[in-house]
């Protein structure tokens, strides 16, 4: 049986969406699984896929990057694949690694993308040390401390650090931190 996964970062990237799963459909997948959410997120429909394939079938994703995030979270979702017996199949590149050829590439090709990845957040650091030496890059406050003045006002009045927590919609760790170091600068 071929599965299908078809999956987008955001709710607005409706047209890929719904390629992806027209490709799917096209390539021959007799159940589909779909979400929009981020690669970071728990991804609840490639769980349910992973689990539902049997020995023998193939999971089948438009593109690699739909897939895993990184070459160690791709190692983790093909080794999951072969101890169950299934393939996987990716439409753009042509690949099946039910073929030690595609196996091949797919190690190949998700050590380039993690090389790329690496590469491009190499630069992205480079631009924000280049950005702060010249005074243009100042970060983003931490929410904690700009709320500091309202934790220590509800911490004076008696209430708990859990219920400031609550109130003020921070972490119970940030107000434990405002609320030392105000003690510090006192």
């Amino acid at each position: 049986m071929q599965i299908g996964y078809a999956r987008t970062s955001t709710h607005d990237q409706v047209a890929g969406f719904e390629a992806q799963q027209r490709d799917l459909t096209a390539a021959g997948c007799e159940k589909v699984y779909c979400e929009q959410v981020s690669s970071l997120a728990r991804r609840r429909e490639l769980e349910s896929a992973v689990e539902f394939a049997r020995e023998n079938d193939c999971l089948v994703v438009t593109r690699l990057d739909r897939l895993a995030r990184s070459v160690g979270d791709l190692v983790k979702i093909t080794e999951r694949l072969t101890s169950k017996g299934v393939a996987l199949r990716v439409l753009t590149l042509n690949l099946d690694t039910a073929t030690p050829t595609g196996q091949l590439m797919l190690n190949l090709l998700s050590a380039v993308a993690q090389f790329e990845r690496e590469i491009m957040l190499e630069r992205q650091r480079e631009g924000i040390a280049k950005a702060k030496r010249e005074g243009k890059y100042k970060g983003r406050t931490p929410t904690a401390r700009r709320q500091a003045k309202a934790v220590i006002s509800l911490r004076s009045d008696g209430v708990s650090p859990s219920d400031i927590a609550r109130t003020l919609g921070m972490a119970r760790s940030s107000v434990y931190r405002v609320i030392k170091e105000a003690q510090v600068t006192s």
